[in-house]
C-alpha cells in the first residue's frame, strides 16, 4: 500500500507523517504513536463533553434566574423544606405552582453541585414538559414533582455515559420507559447525576465528569453507583431521585448519605432503555427504583410508577398495581433479624443500629425471631461473584477499551484483567493464607463453559427455594438486617467490591429490599472500631476498618427485606422502621 493510500483510508486525525512512515516501516515505534494519539484523543472526548456539561449548567442556570428576577416573592426555602408528599398535595390544589417548584430545585441543585459536583446534565426539555403538565387535564400523582434522573437512564436528547468515553456522543432518541412513565405521572425531569465508570463499584467517580463527594462530609464517598443522586438528594436539590441497583446501588447511596432507597424485584419496573455494560448477565438481577428523604415519598413513587401506562409501554412486566391497603396497614408483623451476616463483620455503628432498631420493633408489638442467611459465604463466592462475573468479567474488560480506567477502578479492574489461568494459580496460592480472597479469585474466573451456565443459573434457583424454605419455616413476614456502612473515605470502595455481601444476596435472590437511616455513628462507635478485626482478620478486614473511619455523626442505616413482588410490605417495615427511630437518633 502506498503512503498516499494509507493517508486516505486512516482517519484524518491519524493523519501524521510520522505515524505513516513508522507504520510503513512495520516499527514499535508506531504503536507508541499511536497509542499517545489514542489517548489524545480520549483526553479530547472528555474535555468536549466536560464543555458540554458546563454549558448545560449555564443554560440551567440563566433560566433558574431569570424566574427568580421575574418572581421575586417565591418562597423558595419554605418549598425546599416541604416533604414530597406535601409537597405533591400543595401543588395539586394549586397553593404553589409547578413554575416555583422546579426552578427553585434547578437553584439548589446548582448550589449543591457546585459544591460536590453531581449533577452532569441538565435536561433542557424539563420547561418543555412543565408547560405540557400545565395542561394535562388530569394531574398525575407526581404533578409538578421535579426529578432528577443517574446518568444511565436514557433521556431523549442526552448521552447515557456510564461514565465511559465511547458512549459520549450517542444521543439517545427517546426516553426510556420509566421517565416516559414520571412524565405522563406529570413528573419533571430535570437534572442527569453522576455515576462510577462502569457503574460496577460503589464509588462515584469517573475521569469525565470527576469525582462527586458526600454532601454531609467531603472526606466521604456518596457511595454508588447511584451516588450523584444521593448526593444531591441529600444536598436538598432533588427531591426525588432514580437510582438502579445490581448489588446495592441504590441501598449504599441512600445508606452513606442518610436517604431512604428502595430496590424492587426486578420485574416490578421497566428496564427499558437503561444502558449497561453488562448486558445479558442474568445470574444476578439488576432493577431501577427511587431515593428520597423519606419513605412515604418511595411508597408515592411507587404508586405512581406502577400504573397503566408503565404496563402499556413494557408488557414484559406483570401488571401488579400499588397495594396501598399492605402499606397502610397497621398489622403486627413477625419480623426475622440477624446483626451480621457472617461474611464481612459488621461495623460498630452497623451492629448497633440493628440491636436498637429490633428493640424499637419490640417495643411497638410486633415479634422479632433471630435468623441466619444459610450458606453466605456460597452465595457471595458462587452465586454473586461468579454470577455477575460468569464471562470470567470479559464483556466489562471490554467496555474500557478506548477508554483511561479511573484511579478509583484499578483494583478491580487489574484483578479482573487477569488470564483465569493466573486467577487459579493465585488463588491456590492464597488459600491457606486469605481463603476468602482465594475464593473471590477463583470466583472471577467465571463459569468456563455454557453447560457451567445452566448449572449456575440452577444453583441460584436451588438457594432460592432453600431460602424461602427457610423463611417460611420461621412464618415471617419481613427480614430486618444491616445495611453497609457509614460512609467510606474515599479510594476504599473499589478495593471492597466484596463488601457489598449485605445488599448483594437480595439481588441474587431477587427481594425487594430498602435502606432507611436510623442513627448516626456516635464517639463511642469510633472508640469501638478500634478494636475491629473481622471475621478472616485478612487485608479486606482491615480495609474495612479503614474505610469507615472518621464517620462521627454520619448516617447509619437498616435495610429492610420482603419475599418478591411484595414491595409493599418491604415499605410497610420501613415505615415502621422511620416512625419509631425518628425519636431515638443518638447524639455524638
Amino acid at each position: 500500500m502506498t503512503q498516499e493510500r494509507l493517508w486516505q483510508v486512516l482517519d484524518p486525525s491519524w493523519a501524521d507523517p510520522r505515524i505513516l512512515s513508522a507504520l510503513l516501516c512495520g516499527s514499535a515505534a508506531a504503536i507508541v504513536l499511536l497509542k499517545r494519539l489514542g489517548h489524545r484523543r480520549i483526553q479530547q472526548k472528555m474535555e468536549e463533553a466536560r464543555r458540554a456539561r458546563d454549558l448545560a449548567l449555564e443554560q440551567m442556570e440563566k433560566a433558574a434566574r431569570r424566574f427568580k428576577q421575574e418572581n421575586p416573592g417565591t418562597q423558595t426555602a419554605h418549598i425546599l423544606s416541604l416533604p414530597m408528599v406535601e409537597l405533591a398535595e400543595k401543588l395539586k390544589e394549586g397553593s404553589l405552582s409547578p413554575e416555583s417548584v422546579l426552578y427553585s430545585y434547578m437553584g439548589k441543585a446548582l448550589e449543591v453541585t457546585r459544591e460536590v459536583n453531581c449533577v452532569i446534565d441538565f435536561i433542557h426539555g424539563c420547561e418543555d414538559q412543565l408547560q405540557k403538565v400545565k395542561k394535562q387535564k388530569e394531574k398525575g400523582l407526581l404533578y409538578g414533582i421535579p426529578v432528577s434522573i443517574k446518568d444511565h437512564i436514557n433521556c431523549k436528547g442526552h448521552v447515557s455515559s456510564a461514565g465511559l468515553v465511547k458512549l459520549l456522543g450517542q444521543v439517545k432518541e427517546e426516553d426510556s420507559v420509566i421517565v416516559q412513565v414520571l412524565k405522563s405521572q406529570g413528573a419533571i425531569p430535570f437534572v442527569k447525576t453522576n455515576i462510577p465508570q462502569t457503574m460496577i463499584n460503589y464509588d462515584c467517580s469517573n475521569l469525565i465528569f470527576g469525582q462527586t463527594l458526600n454532601p454531609l462530609n467531603h472526606q466521604k464517598t456518596p457511595g454508588g453507583s447511584s451516588g450523584g443522586e444521593g448526593a444531591l438528594i441529600a444536598g436538598g436539590g432533588s427531591i426525588l431521585g432514580i437510582g438502579s441497583d445490581v448489588a446495592g446501588s441504590i441501598r449504599l447511596p441512600s445508606s452513606f448519605c442518610g436517604l431512604c432507597g428502595l430496590k424492587p424485584t426486578g420485574n416490578r419496573i421497566s428496564k427499558l432503555g437503561v444502558v449497561s455494560p453488562i448486558t445479558g448477565m442474568y445470574s444476578v438481577t439488576g432493577t431501577l427504583g427511587p431515593m428520597a428523604r423519606d419513605v412515604d415519598s418511595l411508597a408515592l413513587c411507587m404508586k405512581a410508577l406502577l400504573c397503566e401506562e408503565m404496563f402499556r409501554l413494557d408488557p414484559t412486566l406483570p401488571p401488579i398495581p400499588f397495594d396501598e391497603e399492605v402499606y397502610t396497614s397497621s398489622k403486627p408483623l413477625r419480623i426475622g433479624y440477624y446483626e451480621g451476616d457472617g461474611y464481612f463483620q459488621p461495623s460498630p455503628s452497623m451492629k448497633r443500629a440493628i440491636q436498637e432498631t429490633r428493640k424499637l420493633l419490640q417495643e411497638a408489638g410486633h415479634t422479632l425471631v433471630p435468623f441466619a442467611p444459610p450458606k453466605i459465604d456460597y452465595v457471595v463466592d458462587e452465586l454473586f461473584t461468579r454470577g455477575i462475573f460468569s464471562d470470567g468479567a470479559a464483556h466489562l474488560v471490554d467496555s474500557f477499551k478506548g477508554d483511561i480506567v479511573d484511579p478509583n477502578l484499578k483494583s478491580q479492574f487489574n484483578t479482573y484483567r487477569l488470564p483465569a489461568l493466573v486467577k487459579r494459580i493465585l488463588a491456590i496460592i492464597l488459600k491457606p493464607i486469605y481463603p476468602r480472597i482465594a475464593r473471590d479469585l477463583s470466583a472471577l474466573c467465571g463459569v468456563g463453559s455454557a453447560k457451567n451456565l445452566w448449572d449456575q443459573h440452577a444453583a441460584v434457583a436451588v438457594y432460592h427455594t432453600e431460602f424461602i424454605a427457610k423463611w417460611r419455616k420461621q412464618r415471617l413476614d419481613v427480614i430486618l438486617c444491616p445495611a453497609l456502612g457509614p460512609a467510606f473515605n474515599h479510594g476504599y470502595a473499589g478495593k471492597l467490591f466484596a463488601a457489598t455481601s449485605y445488599t448483594n444476596l437480595y439481588n441474587v435472590l431477587n427481594f425487594p429490599a430498602g435502606v432507611v437511616p436510623v442513627s448516626t455513628v456516635t464517639r463511642a462507635d469510633e472508640e469501638e472500631l478500634k478494636h475491629y478485626r473481622g471475621h478472616y482478620g485478612d487485608p479486606w478486614d482491615k480495609r474495612l476498618k479503614e474505610a469507615v473511619e472518621g464517620a462521627v455523626g454520619l448516617p447509619v442505616a437498616v435495610q429492610c427485606v420482603a419475599l418478591p413482588w411484595q414491595e409493599e410490605l418491604c415499605l410497610r417495615l420501613m415505615k415502621e422502621v422511620e416512625t419509631l427511630s425518628r425519636g431515638t437518633r443518638r447524639n455524638v
